[in-house]
């Protein structure tokens, strides 16, 4: 089944323990660690991970110089993490520093952590690109542009609103990985995104994967939301 991860947007390693620890020991899990979390707890949560076989997409979104890119990728990748994050507007010299620094830091025997290039964040609208950016294409057109430039340079996928898989498919491949956050139930609100769409009209839209955070994470049955997100999700 392909993967719907939880966003752990929590300040520290006990929070997000406490959180986990509402889900059944036999239940399947896949989480997203971001800037706050990883920042607090460091290494020292994704070794728990590691024991508890949680996989874990660690969404860093790197943005540097590629020799910098490149040395931090291959530390990250010594934690065995499934999917590592950088910003695709860093350009291709940088995309293909953090492959290698990927294939310098693999464990052998582990599976090859797979890079994902953040196209335009969900937040982004297409005005605020085209007058604060200075970007002059249309948002599809800028995703589609940045899906490409990340596939040449050896990124595995893109981080990318679902609305968007379609054409990012086409322009790259459909062994392209389209990871989607934005994902809300029909019943939630759209809190601070931009593009939102349910799960089941994600895996319509040929979504490879989902990142929801707030939505479980803030309900009163984050167990319930869940286990519906991923029916939801494998209906299709």
């Amino acid at each position: 089944m392909k993967p719907v991860f939880i966003a752990l947007d929590f300040a520290s390693q006990a929070e997000a323990l406490d959180f986990l620890d509402q889900f059944p020991a036999t239940q399947p899990l896949a989480v997203k660690v971001g800037m706050e979390l990883f920042y607090n707890a460091g290494p020292q949560l994704l070794q728990i991970f590691q024991q508890r076989h949680i996989q874990v997409f660690l969404d860093l979104k790197l943005c540097d110089i590629p020799h910098t890119v490149q040395q931090a990728a291959a530390q990250l990748a010594q934690q065995q993490v499934a999917y590592l994050t950088v910003m695709a507007l860093g350009g291709s010299k940088m995309i293909q520093a953090a492959q290698r620094g990927l294939a310098q830091g693999h464990q052998p025997g582990t599976p090859r952590p797979k890079l994902l290039a953040v196209t335009q964040l969900t937040s982004m609208s297409e005005q605020q690109m085209q007058q604060e950016l200075q970007v002059q294409t249309s948002l599809p057109e800028s995703v589609t542009h940045l899906a490409q430039l990340a596939q040449a340079n050896g990124a595995d996928g893109v981080i990318a609103s679902a609305l968007e898989d379609p054409k990012i498919h086409q322009a790259t491949s459909a062994n392209f990985l389209c990871i989607n956050p934005g994902i809300r139930l029909q019943t939630m609100t759209a809190d601070d995104q931009e593009r939102v769409v349910t799960p089941q009209q994600a895996a319509q839209l040929g979504s490879d994967g989902l990142v929801v955070g707030r939505p479980i994470t803030r309900a009163a049955d984050p167990v319930a939301v869940y286990q519906q997100i991923l029916q939801e999700w494998s209906a299709e």
